[in-house]
């Protein structure tokens, strides 16, 4: 499995920006995966990167805690927001249309591992935990096979921002 890794350490305003320059580099099909305890900072990192890929930072961004799913048309193509913390079990995803939106949108998956073994084997994988201090969190962005060169793209954007 091909794989790249990016690991800061993000108060909240830079997890934005990270969730932003992520978005620059999105194009369907492709799978965002967001791990991490509730209050970890998935829903900021998805909002922020809904309204990127939207090009409106304003935008109405709704949890879809309650619907399962929210679809988006942005400017670089469909966005679908899942949030599977309530789903019953994997059976359920065939209803959200789930592999459709794998197959051809931006897909934004809150609580993947419920999803069991449908993820696609092309992704990335954001991984998001609360630092020692509780006001930054611990990110770690995986690539999984193309999403490889999704990161060695990002990590790049980012050491450009920094200098």
């Amino acid at each position: 499995m091909s794989e790249a890794v990016l690991t800061p350490t993000l108060d909240e305003s830079r997890l934005v920006g990270l969730a932003e320059i992520v978005a620059e580099h999105l194009r369907p099909p492709m799978c965002v995966a967001l791990y991490g305890d509730l209050g970890a900072g998935k829903s900021t990192f998805a909002r922020a990167l809904i309204r990127a890929l939207m090009r409106d930072l304003a935008h109405e961004v709704p949890s879809p805690t309650f619907s399962l799913r929210q679809d988006y048309a942005a400017p670089s193509g469909p966005v679908v927001h899942f949030d599977l913390y309530r789903i019953g079990d994997t059976g359920d995803l065939d209803e959200l249309g789930f592999g459709e939106a794998q197959e051809t949108a931006i897909a934004i998956v809150e609580w993947p591992e419920r999803a069991g073994d449908v993820l696609p084997a092309d992704r990335l994988d954001v991984f998001l935990t609360e630092s020692a201090s509780r006001e930054e969190r611990d990110v770690k962005l995986i690539g999984r096979g193309r999403a490889a060169a999704l990161v060695a793209a990002i990590s790049a954007a980012v050491r450009r921002q920094k200098a």
